[in-house]
């Protein structure tokens, strides 16, 4: 069976939690390098005013970093930053008001390294979407892989993937937004995101 190489991601979008669902064995590289500008760290919601980046700040240590030890710098609020963002997007969504408990906790409580935060969130979002994609990492680096290499492909600079519409908080304002973060889909759509993925 052919493997299918993903890199872990910040609250990835909508396309990221397309191709895992139909990925029959995908794989978390955790060995490669840390790239700055991708969804390693960073999420993408609709707000009131504009498709707005939600970063995550790490800690820089001047050279190359393995992705597994990448960690989260807290010497800013993000945490509040991006919980007062989501909130202020999506409390008028439908499904905010019964998952909202459920997410919090990641916007209180610190996680050391950016990799347990995201897979943590990651494992409770798919909860939310009563869906189950056994988690599998690399134990080494993967150059090249029988399968396909999808660490490079989810990144902000590379434009949106057209997804098909659903309903979203500000869509009479700006039409619909494709490939927001999976955050978007799971607070405007609730278990039903599953279906739609």
């Amino acid at each position: 069976m052919d493997i299918t190489l993903f890199p872990s991601c910040y609250l990835g979008p909508t396309s990221y939690y397309s191709l895992l669902l139909q990925s029959q064995q995908p794989v978390i590289e955790k060995w490669e390098h840390y790239t700055k500008q991708t969804y390693r760290n960073r999420c993408r919601i609709a707000t009131a005013n504009k498709v707005m980046d939600l970063t995550i700040p790490i800690e820089r240590n001047g050279q190359k970093t393995v992705m597994r030890d990448v960690k989260i710098a807290y010497q800013q609020n993000w945490q509040q930053v991006h919980w007062n963002a989501i909130e202020s997007a999506y409390r008028t969504s439908p499904y905010f008001e019964y998952f909202s408990d459920e997410l919090i906790g990641f916007y209180e409580k610190e996680e050391t390294y950016l990799l347990d935060f995201n897979l943590k969130l990651h494992e409770k979002v798919c909860e939310l979407m009563q869906m189950h994609i056994p988690m599998v990492f690399t134990d080494q680096y993967e150059a090249d892989i029988n399968g396909k290499d999808l660490r490079e492909l989810f990144t902000p600079k590379k434009g949106s993937t057209q997804c098909k519409p659903y309903h979203q908080v500000f869509e009479n304002r700006f039409g619909f937004q494709t490939d927001l973060s999976i955050i978007d889909l799971v607070l405007n759509e609730g278990p039903e995101a599953y279906k739609y993925l």
